[in-house]
C-alpha cells in the first residue's frame, strides 16, 4: 500500500507497556479493520527498558500497517506525540495510550465528531477508572487550564485525541505540552471539540504520571499562556510589566524630589530613595528584555527537534 494513501494514522507513545502490547494491537486492528479505510498504525518506543520494542519489532514483521520508531532514551510523550506526527500520513491523525486504559472502539465515535465540522476532537474519561489521588489533582489542574486558557476541554490530560492532518502540522511539542494542544490549536484558530469516552483500569504496569511531573505541567502552562498570548509580541508582556515598575518607581523618586528641593528635607538615608531609584532600574531592564524578545521573534527559526531517533520499521 502507498503511504499517500493512507486515511488514517494511529500514533501511540510507548514506554514500558510490553504486557499491554499483543492485547491492544488486536483491539486495535479489529477495530480499524471495521472502518474500511487505509490506516497506518506508528508505535513510539520512548526510550523503554523492557520488552516493548522487542513485541513492536515482532508486530511490524507480522503487519505491514504498522510503522515503528525508536528512540535512543526516554525524552517524554511530548517528542514521542511529535515523532509520530513528523512520520504520519493520514489525513486524520489519532492518538492514545498504550496501556489498554483507551478503548479503541471509540475512534468511529472521533470520526464522526470531526465530520461536524471540528478539527480536534478530545477525549472526556467521564468516568475516570483511577484513583482519587490521580483525579482529584487532574481536576483542579483541567479547570485552571480552561479557565486561563479560554479552551472549555473537560480533560485536557487525556491523550485520546483525534486531528485533522492541518492541526498537527505546525505543532511544536516539547516538556509537558502535550497537554495543552487543544489551547495551542484553539490559538490558531481550529475549531476544538470533546466526546465522553470510556475509560478502563489499567490492567497491567504502571503509571508514568507523579507529582513531579504535575508541578512541570504547571510550569508548562505559563509557556503556554506566554505562546499564545505574547509570543509575537513579547514586548506586550514584558513592556506592561516594566512600564508598570517604571512608573511606581518615577512616582516615588518625583515625591522625594519635592521633598529635597522644596520641602529641604535630607532624603540620602531614606530607605525609600533606594526602592525608587531599584524600581526604575527593574523596570528599564524589563523593558529591554522585551525589546530583546521582539528582535528574536523577528528573525528566530525552528529549532532542533528534542528527541534523537535510534530506528524507524516501516
Amino acid at each position: 500500500m502507498n503511504e499517500n494513501e493512507r486515511e488514517l494514522s494511529v500514533v501511540i507513545p510507548v514506554y514500558n507497556e510490553g504486557e499491554n502490547l499483543n492485547s491492544l494491537y488486536s483491539q486495535l486492528k479489529s477495530v480499524l479493520e471495521n472502518l474500511g479505510k487505509a490506516y497506518e498504525i506508528i508505535l513510539v518506543d520512548d526510550g523503554s527498558t523492557d520488552s516493548s520494542f522487542l513485541i513492536m519489532e515482532k508486530l511490524h514483521g507480522q503487519d505491514h500497517n504498522i510503522k515503528v520508531i525508536q528512540f535512543r532514551k526516554n525524552f517524554g510523550k511530548a517528542a514521542a506525540l511529535s515523532a509520530g506526527f513528523t512520520s504520519a500520513q493520514g489525513k486524520i491523525i489519532i492518538t492514545m495510550d498504550a496501556d489498554l486504559q483507551d478503548d479503541p472502539r471509540e475512534i468511529p465515535n472521533f470520526i464522526k465528531k470531526l465530520n461536524e465540522g471540528y478539527d480536534l476532537v478530545c477525549g472526556w474519561r467521564f468516568k475516570r477508572r483511577d484513583p482519587v489521588s490521580r483525579t482529584f489533582p487532574s481536576r483542579l489542574f483541567n479547570s485552571l487550564t480552561a479557565t486561563l486558557t479560554g479552551v472549555k476541554v473537560h480533560d485536557f490530560n487525556c491523550g485520546f485525541k483525534a486531528y485533522r492532518k492541518e492541526v498537527i502540522e505546525d505543532l511544536d511539542l516539547y516538556g509537558e505540552l502535550h497537554r495543552y494542544i487543544p489551547a495551542l490549536a484553539h490559538w490558531k484558530g481550529f475549531k476544538v471539540g470533546e466526546i465522553k469516552v470510556e475509560h478502563h483500569p489499567r490492567a497491567h504496569g504502571k503509571s508514568k504520571y507523579g507529582v513531579e511531573r504535575l508541578f512541570r505541567g504547571l510550569t508548562d502552562l505559563f509557556t503556554v499562556m506566554f505562546l499564545t498570548k505574547y509570543m509575537k509580541k513579547p514586548l506586550h508582556l514584558f513592556g506592561a510589566v516594566g512600564v508598570f515598575l517604571l512608573l511606581i518607581g518615577f512616582i516615588i523618586n518625583a515625591y522625594l524630589a519635592i521633598l529635597k528641593f522644596v520641602l529641604r528635607q535630607a532624603i540620602g538615608g531614606r530607605p525609600l530613595l533606594l526602592l525608587g531609584v531599584l524600581l526604575m532600574l527593574i523596570g528599564f531592564q524589563i523593558i529591554s528584555t522585551g525589546l530583546v524578545g521582539e528582535m528574536i521573534v523577528s528573525t528566530r527559526d525552528k529549532g532542533e527537534k528534542g528527541y534523537v531517533v535510534r530506528k524507524v520499521l516501516e
